[in-house]
C-alpha cells in the first residue's frame, strides 16, 4: 500500500469539509476521488500534499506516518500534486517551470532525460519551451503543471481536477499522456468533476459527498452504478 489515509478531517476556518475519510492507493494503481463541487474534494488533496494541516486522522505513504511533515518534505518523498488553478508563474518560460520540478540535487543528474519524457509526452510544450506561459492557451498551461509534477520524479502523483475547463480535444491528449505514464508504473490519485473519464481511466474510486466518502469500489462498479449514474453521469457525459 503506498498511500494510506485513516479517518482524515479538515477543517477550512470553523468549517469541517474533510469528514473522517480513510482511503488506500496500491501501488501502480490509478484511483479516482469524485464528487461535486464543495465535497471537500480538494481540500483532501491539499491536505495529502502537506498544504493543508489535519483536524484529525492520518496520512500514510509507504507505511510511514507523514501528517507531520511539511510539504517540501512530502515532495521529497516522492508525492508530486498538479494542483486546481495550475498555480503557474505568468512570466516564467515553460522550460524554466519544468525544471522547476527537478529542483532537488538528486535530481539535478537526470534532469535532461526527464525534459526530454516530458517534452515526448506533451510535443506541444517542445515547441513552446522558451514562451512565458502567460502567452500559452488553458490547455497548454495544464500539461506545464502536470509536466513540471512529472519532473520530480514522484511515487505518487495527485491530479485535481485536470479536466477542467479545457476543450474535450485537450483532455483526451492529456488523459492519453497520463495513460503512458500508467503504463511505466506510476501510481495515480486523480479527483474529477468528470466522472465518466475518471472512472474509465482508474481502477477503483471512492465517491465524496459533503466532506464522507458515501460509496467505494471498482471503478467498472461504479459506472454501473444507478445512484452513480443519475447523481454524476449525466453531467460527465456531456462534459466528455
Amino acid at each position: 500500500m503506498l498511500l494510506e489515509l485513516a479517518g482524515v478531517s479538515v477543517k477550512r476556518g470553523a468549517l469541517e469539509v474533510v469528514r473522517g475519510v480513510s482511503l488506500h492507493v496500491n501501488e501502480g494503481e490509478v484511483v479516482s476521488v469524485i464528487g461535486t463541487n464543495g465535497a471537500g474534494k480538494s481540500s483532501l488533496m491539499l491536505a495529502v500534499a502537506g498544504l493543508l494541516p489535519l483536524a484529525a486522522g492520518r496520512v500514510l505513504f509507504e507505511g510511514k506516518a507523514i501528517s507531520s511533515l511539511p510539504a517540501a518534505a512530502r515532495s521529497h518523498a516522492g508525492i508530486a500534486l498538479v494542483p486546481e488553478g495550475r498555480w503557474l508563474f505568468p512570466e516564467m518560460t515553460v522550460e524554466e517551470h519544468l525544471r522547476l520540478g527537478s529542483f532537488r540535487k538528486t535530481l539535478r543528474a537526470g534532469l535532461s532525460s526527464r525534459l526530454a519524457e516530458v517534452f515526448d509526452l506533451f510535443p506541444k510544450l517542445a515547441e513552446r519551451r522558451q514562451q512565458v506561459v502567460s502567452t500559452l492557451s488553458g490547455g497548454e498551461q495544464q500539461m506545464v503543471s502536470v509536466g513540471r509534477a512529472l519532473m520530480s520524479d514522484p511515487r505518487l502523483l495527485m491530479l485535481d481536477e485536470p479536466s477542467i475547463g479545457l476543450a474535450p480535444v485537450v483532455v483526451q491528449q492529456i488523459f492519453a499522456a497520463l495513460e503512458r505514464v500508467v503504463q511505466r508504473g506510476l501510481t495515480v490519485l486523480l479527483v474529477e468533476q468528470d466522472v465518466e473519464n475518471a472512472l474509465r481511466f482508474s481502477r477503483r474510486g471512492y465517491v465524496l459527498e459533503n466532506g464522507a466518502i458515501a460509496l467505494e469500489g471498482a471503478a467498472s462498479e461504479l459506472l454501473g452504478n444507478p445512484a452513480v449514474a443519475d447523481a454524476y453521469l449525466g453531467q460527465g457525459a456531456k462534459r466528455a
